[in-house]
């Protein structure tokens, strides 16, 4: 993957923009970076779908989250 770099010299106000390629450094965590994001991702999902399944169960008793709370649960 090509990495850009810019460098701004604040004295002439030049911009100068380079591009080389990442290291294997940065590649490994790049790489474990998405892994991460992937799994955070994973696990809201399945919060959200367990939140939803218990929703769908307490609306199926004829209860909803605010009936839960008001008992204190």
């Amino acid at each position: 993957m090509k990495i850009k770099e810019k460098e701004f010299n604040i004295q002439t106000g030049q911009e100068t923009i380079t591009e080389r390629d990442e290291t294997a450094a940065e590649k490994k965590s790049r790489e474990t970076r998405a892994k991460e994001v992937a799994t955070e991702l994973a696990e809201a999902e399945a919060k959200a779908q367990a939140k939803a399944t218990a929703e769908g169960k307490l609306a199926a008793l004829g209860l909803t989250t605010d009936d839960l709370r008001a008992l204190g649960l």
